[in-house]
């Protein structure tokens, strides 16, 4: 069971941005789109979503076709976390996380015992239970993003899309979210896509790289192997070094200019 994009093109109207792009993300693992500013790294999960719609090849999820689906059937599959949120309505953070069920509720239901229940199980899973009655803009950017992950983990969906989840966040807590959603990957079998800007991060947290480079897959496969000197050079475009560090962890390091 997996993801599988085949043959994706998009384009706005200054032109094509994804160009032929077929990739998969498997269940259990964690997927990392990696690329510079503009490669498609955004634009891709948002097709993956269906917030976008490819002009050509398709997009599945476990078989059933991304375009051809309700959306509610969509997000029953797949669960979507952000960059960030800046609520418009003063949400509590329980209340916002509970909104998580809102694909499996009737279109006029309330969520019931078991919706709230499952929200507070979300909560307690990422380390927030505590923050449940406190006002969601009230809170600190890495508790904001731990809320959007346990509204995510609500939707009890086998798949989650991240779109650069730490890029506001300091160095704790873009580790500490990162360890969070490796365990939630590897403890519930959840297939996770996330575009990354930091590689370094990308090789301590990933199973699977996808390098992107201007709107076509350059290289995918493990981590290991594909975040080698010689294909991040060629990504990034500057002198780049792997090095490995006495406990056997890989470090990207680059020319001081």
């Amino acid at each position: 069971m997996a993801i599988t994009a085949e043959s994706v093109r998009f384009g706005y109207r200054g032109g094509e941005v994804i160009r032929g792009v077929s990739f998969t993300v498997p269940e259990g693992a964690i997927t990392c789109l990696l690329g510079r500013n503009g490669s498609g790294k955004t634009t891709l999960i948002r097709l993956v979503n269906g917030i976008l719609r490819p002009h050509d090849g398709s997009i599945r999820i476990d078989g059933m076709d991304v375009l051809r689906s309700p959306r509610a059937a969509v997000a029953r599959r797949v669960a979507f976390v952000p960059q960030e949120h800046q609520g418009v309505f003063p949400y509590g953070v329980e209340e916002l996380v509970v909104m998580g069920r809102n694909p499996h509720l009737g279109p006029v239901a309330r969520p019931g015992r078991s919706d709230r229940a499952a929200a507070r199980a979300a909560m307690e899973a990422v380390g927030i239970a505590h923050l449940a009655d406190r006002d969601y803009m009230q809170i600190s950017g890495g508790e904001r993003q731990l809320v959007l992950i346990a509204r995510a983990l609500t939707q009890e969906t086998p798949y989650l899309l991240m779109d650069e989840p730490t890029s506001h966040l300091d160095f704790t807590n873009q580790h500490a979210i990162l360890s969070i959603v490796r365990r939630i990957a590897r403890e519930r079998g959840v297939g996770v896509l996330v575009a990354m800007h930091d590689p370094n991060l990308a090789l301590a947290f990933a199973d699977r790289v996808i390098l992107l480079r201007e709107g076509r897959v350059f290289q995918a496969g493990p981590a290991a192997e594909v975040m080698t000197p010689e294909n991040l050079q060629a990504l990034y475009q500057m002198p780049i070094d792997v090095v490995r560090l006495p406990d056997g962890r890989r470090l990207i390091v680059t020319e001081a200019r």
